[in-house]
């Protein structure tokens, strides 16, 4: 069967073993019934370096350089594990790809992207994604010792963590329309794939010409559970995981 799998914000970490035996297992057997696989951004729940050469890290590398032996896998940042680099790239077998990426599957184009970007409303995030995306910023934060990032890390997660609890899915943290259409506009013929908001859904969307699309936003991971889309030739249609 020809397929491409989707996936996005499994927040991988050594402090998650049931996710990640749940992706390993899935990653296993993609490796037999997919033709390629996408990982739209947040594989991990923080990323320090690629010079973080953890047992948990390397396991991960390992598997998917496994799996890239055989079936192509591509990877777009998201905003925990954007300073994911070429080094990791090369012992995983990833392709990285841009943060925005228009790919023709099955005789059917789609843009794909984390998505935080389209996120225009969180204000405070939208000005911390413009000051962590510059090479600057990014050689600063690299050059201090790694004890210290993997602390500054963890500081964020739990300031991630106490926001979840405290203000839930708020509206900010979605994407807006206004981001939405302004995007499509540029690629009208394609539909658009999407992680990062935790909001799994299917939307249809209508552009200011009247060109129809369709927004297709990827399950996240959390727990025992999490799931992934999947784009064949007969269409689009989502999964769920759980570990029995």
């Amino acid at each position: 069967m020809n397929q491409t799998i989707f996936i996005a914000d499994l927040h991988l970490s050594e402090h998650s073993p049931e996710l990640t035996e749940l992706f390993l297992r899935q990653l296993h057997h993609w490796q037999n019934t997919a033709d390629a696989l996408y990982i739209l951004g947040d594989l991990f729940d923080a990323w320090v370096g690629d010079d973080d050469h953890s047992p948990f890290n390397d396991h991960i590398a390992a598997e998917l350089k496994a799996f890239a032996q055989h079936k192509p896998v591509y990877f777009i940042p998201g905003n925990r594990d954007f300073l994911l680099g070429q080094d990791f790239a090369r012992r995983s077998g990833l392709t990285l790809l841009p943060e925005q990426h228009l790919v023709t599957l099955y005789g059917r184009p789609y843009l794909l992207t984390h998505g935080d970007e389209l996120c225009t409303a969180d204000l405070p995030y939208m000005q911390f994604r413009a000051q962590s995306r510059q090479p600057q910023w990014q050689a600063a934060i690299l050059a201090k010792p790694l004890a210290e990032r993997r602390l500054l890390a963890q500081q964020i997660r739990q300031m991630s963590e106490r926001g979840k609890a405290e203000n839930g899915k708020s509206a900010v943290s979605d994407v807006t329309e206004e981001a939405v259409s302004a995007l499509m506009s540029q690629h009208p013929d394609a539909d658009l794939i999407h992680g990062h908001t935790h909001r799994p859904a299917t939307h249809r969307h209508t552009l200011p010409g009247g060109q129809n699309f369709t927004r297709f936003v990827l399950q996240d991971w959390y727990g025992k559970e999490g799931g992934y889309l999947v784009v064949s030739p007969e269409g689009v249609s989502t999964q769920y995981l759980a570990l029995d």
